[in-house]
C-alpha cells in the first residue's frame, strides 16, 4: 500500500513537473520576444534544472507514457521550436552587433604616434 502511494505522489511529481517545464516554455518565449535576455537565460538556467530534476525522477518515464502527457509533449515542442529558433536569431544579431562595434575599435595603434604625424 505504501508503495502504491509513493508512487502516485512520484507521478503526480513527474505531471508537476512537465507542466512546469510547459510554463517555463512559455514564459522564456515570451521575454526573447521582448528581448529580455537577462530573463530569458534565468529562465532557461530554471529549465535546465527542471530536466535534472525530472531526469533523476524515474516516474517521469512512466508519466511520459501516458496520453495526457503525449499531449503536453505536442504542446511544447512547436514552442521548443520557436524558442530556439528565436534564440539563434537573437545570437546571429548580436553576434553581428558585437562585429560592427569591433570593425570600429582601433586597437594596437599608438596614441601618442597619431598626435606627432600630424602635419601642421
Amino acid at each position: 500500500m505504501c508503495r502504491v502511494i509513493a508512487m502516485s505522489a512520484d507521478l503526480t511529481k513527474a505531471k508537476a513537473n512537465w507542466q512546469m517545464y510547459y510554463t517555463l516554455t512559455q514564459e522564456m518565449l515570451k521575454f526573447i520576444n521582448q528581448d529580455d535576455v537577462d530573463q530569458f537565460l534565468d529562465l532557461e538556467r530554471q529549465r535546465s534544472e527542471l530536466v535534472e530534476r525530472m531526469k533523476a525522477l524515474p516516474e517521469t518515464e512512466d508519466y511520459r507514457k501516458t496520453s495526457e502527457c503525449q499531449e503536453l509533449v505536442q504542446k511544447i515542442k512547436p514552442l521548443d521550436m520557436q524558442v530556439v529558433y528565436k534564440a539563434k536569431a537573437w545570437l546571429n544579431r548580436s553576434r553581428q552587433q558585437n562585429a560592427t562595434v569591433h570593425a570600429y575599435d582601433i586597437q594596437g595603434v599608438n596614441k601618442l604616434g597619431n598626435i606627432f604625424n600630424k602635419k601642421y
